[in-house]
């Protein structure tokens, strides 16, 4: 059985004043999604009805995972009938590019429903009290229509064709469909599949889509004699300080490590690597602010950072507020978003001789979308 997607992306979006389907969420485009998640569902045949304005990203998929396009028309019903006409296949099932959450079992159920039934039109049953001019709605039975759309190829390709010579246009497939033939079979559907519409769907696809990383770092320092003992950017008070090529600030490294590897940058040594003379004795939090300045430049933002500090002495608690502080003003992020605890080995291990000082960290990043203008 031969299926083939068509992807619609040859809107207008009027509604968002821009072209809605080249905003990325989480670092991929609204289209890309919508074609990937297809893939993800086993439709590898997919043509893209495309407009001049989603031209540049849908040649772009093609070349990546062969696919096709063709030219999108003045309406939905167009385009999809363009796309109809260049397909050869089983199944057709028709999507809208702006779906771009809509998952793989939405897609596999839409497709199985129109194998076994002749059409599977994703939708789920109406949830909210509706009103139509000043009276009450029964929503019993009432389905809110979504897309994948699915049909056996024969079927929607005659509705098509009957619409156009009878002049018909519809604001989805289904509607044509139930002109010639008696029922539609409704598929799987999901209040998650929606049509970005608006500049105010912007912001909620944007939490459905970001990208969550974590990270963790650790880090370890000799105490010696001679050597400032400088923890989270404070300097304490102690009798030893931590060797290193910087300040050996062991906490600020083992977030660094931490806020590096959550981003796949790998570590601190590859990126201030000890052999250098430009770190010599540096201020950590000097390298800290660069490693989030690249973390930053790749699209992320910090929920949170927790770090442990280990040590037998000195007493820490005095300092961390300080720690903290400094951290939170590095990141630039709010305090709430830091923080900072210590704790002993009782006496085990090298920091429990009082030999060295570890400290482990963990962050949590979230892909921050960035809309395209």
């Amino acid at each position: 059985m031969k299926v083939t997607g068509i992807l619609l992306a040859a809107g207008a979006s009027r509604r968002m004043g821009r072209d809605k389907l080249i905003i990325s969420l989480g670092g991929r485009t609204v289209l890309r999604r919508s074609a990937e998640a297809l893939l993800n569902g086993g439709v590898t045949d997919i043509i893209i009805a495309v407009s001049d304005a989603t031209r540049q990203e849908a040649e772009a998929l093609c070349a990546q995972y062969g696919l096709r396009t063709v030219n999108g028309g003045d309406t939905r019903g167009d385009s999809v009938y363009n796309a109809l006409r260049a397909a050869d296949c089983d199944i057709a099932l028709i999507h809208d590019g702006a779906r771009c959450l809509v998952s793989e079992e939405i897609i596999r159920d839409s497709i199985r429903c129109a194998a076994e039934f002749g059409s599977g039109v994703a939708a789920i049953p109406a949830r909210d009290t509706m009103w139509r001019e000043g009276e009450l709605v029964d929503r019993n039975g009432v389905m809110l229509a979504q897309t994948p759309q699915s049909f056996k190829y024969d079927r929607i390709m005659k509705a098509y064709r009957q619409a156009k010579d009878d002049g018909v246009q519809a604001t989805d497939d289904c509607a044509l469909y139930k002109r010639l033939y008696d029922s539609v079979h409704y598929s799987l559907g999901g209040v998650i599949n929606q049509k970005l519409t608006t500049e105010e769907d912007i912001e909620l696809f944007q939490k459905l889509t970001a990208r969550e990383r974590i990270g963790y770092g650790e880090d370890t320092h000799r105490l010696t004699e001679g050597r400032r003992l400088v923890i989270g950017g404070v300097e304490i008070p102690y009798r030893l300080g931590l060797m290193g090529h910087s300040d050996a600030d062991v906490l600020i490294h083992a977030v660094i490590d931490a806020l590096l590897g959550a981003a796949a940058m790998g570590d601190i040594g590859r990126l201030f690597p000890d052999s250098s003379p430009e770190y010599k004795d540096i201020d950590s939090l000097i390298l800290l602010k660069r490693a989030w300045q690249m973390v930053r430049g790749a699209s992320y933002e910090i929920c949170s950072v927790d770090a442990t500090v280990i040590a037998q002495e000195p007493k820490l608690a005095p300092y961390m507020p300080g720690m903290r502080s400094n951290i939170a003003k590095t990141l630039n992020v709010p305090e709430g978003c830091i923080n900072v605890k210590a704790t002993t080995e009782e006496h085990l291990g090298f920091t429990g001789r009082k030999e060295g000082i570890a400290a482990h960290a963990v962050v949590l990043l979230k892909g921050k979308p960035v809309s395209a203008s």
